[in-house]
């Protein structure tokens, strides 16, 4: 049996038994993804599935006056736009890079074949619907429950766990459309939470964060929603739905020719990217 290819930056597609990956490999390519870029727009079709591999993703609930705010982030833990592979449909939220990164990037058809096939595809689909909804239902709670300030300081927590460094480039009017509130309360929180010295900002729009007092300043539904969330996604808890066949006899260690494809695939896409579309009414 072929080696999975470890190399593989997304926790969905890692957790995937090589068979099962191999089916989706010939279709997947790798995109960069621009910060501020609109991945879909909510009420339209989906037509790419995007498996990042760095960066952040917000999900955007825009209401009709114009407002937004957020229900959920994902970076290499999860996906945008998988739900797709249930059937056709439109996009109920927005989805905005917020932090630049690469994503692997496959049509909606060409996953949805795939997962009628594969088992292990249809549990990491199952596994990443469960992480959303357990933190759109928590937002929900959240939102309506607790300060600004505590609020954004999870968000900011949430952005960290997904990105490497203590600096995050995020303008107010990113941090604004994230919890749903004019910039000039976002400048008041960001003030307080300066002079608590749980960040440092400056005019560039780069956030640098000190974890223990940022963690210090959020509610405990960080803690919470990190705990739960983990047990869904954890690597033991999707391996454990995939239902892997016995391996068959060992062959000679040699590369993994699934990754050889997909990495000449990126060769000959790297220079396709996600460009920058700003959200309506901004």
């Amino acid at each position: 049996m072929m080696e999975h290819p470890a190399r593989i930056g997304n926790g969905l597609l890692a957790a995937l038994p090589p068979a099962d990956f191999g089916m989706l490999v010939p279709h997947l390519r790798k995109v960069s993804l621009e910060r501020d870029a609109v991945l879909v727009r909510s009420g339209d079709p989906i037509d790419q599935i995007y498996f990042p591999e760095s960066g952040t993703i917000a999900f955007i609930m825009e209401m009709p006056n114009g407002q937004t705010v957020a229900t959920a982030v994902v970076g290499n833990e999860g996906a945008v736009g998988l739900l797709t592979a249930l059937g056709p449909s439109l996009s109920p939220l927005t989805a905005v890079v917020r932090v630049a990164g690469t994503s692997l990037q496959i049509s909606p058809a060409r996953f949805h074949a795939a997962f009628n096939r594969s088992g292990a595809i249809r549990h990491a689909v199952q596994t990443h619907a469960r992480a959303l909804l357990a933190q759109v239902q928590h937002v929900a709670a959240c939102n309506a429950l607790h300060s600004v300030e505590a609020r954004m300081a999870r968000w900011l927590l949430h952005i960290h766990d997904r990105v490497d460094g203590d600096i995050l480039p995020l303008t107010q009017e990113a941090l604004s459309e994230l919890l749903g509130v004019r910039r000039t309360t976002v400048t008041h929180v960001v003030r307080k939470l300066r002079t608590s010295r749980a960040i440092r900002s400056n005019r560039r729009s780069l956030i640098e964060i000190d974890r223990p007092r940022l963690e210090a300043a959020a509610c405990e539904c960080y803690e919470v929603m990190r705990r739960r969330i983990d047990r869904i996604i954890s690597p033991e808890e999707i391996k454990a739905g995939t239902h892997a066949p016995p391996a068959h006899k060992k062959t000679s260690r040699v590369r993994d020719p699934l990754l050889a494809r997909l990495d000449e695939a990126h060769r000959e896409t790297r220079t396709h990217g996600v460009t920058s579309r700003r959200l309506r009414g901004h």
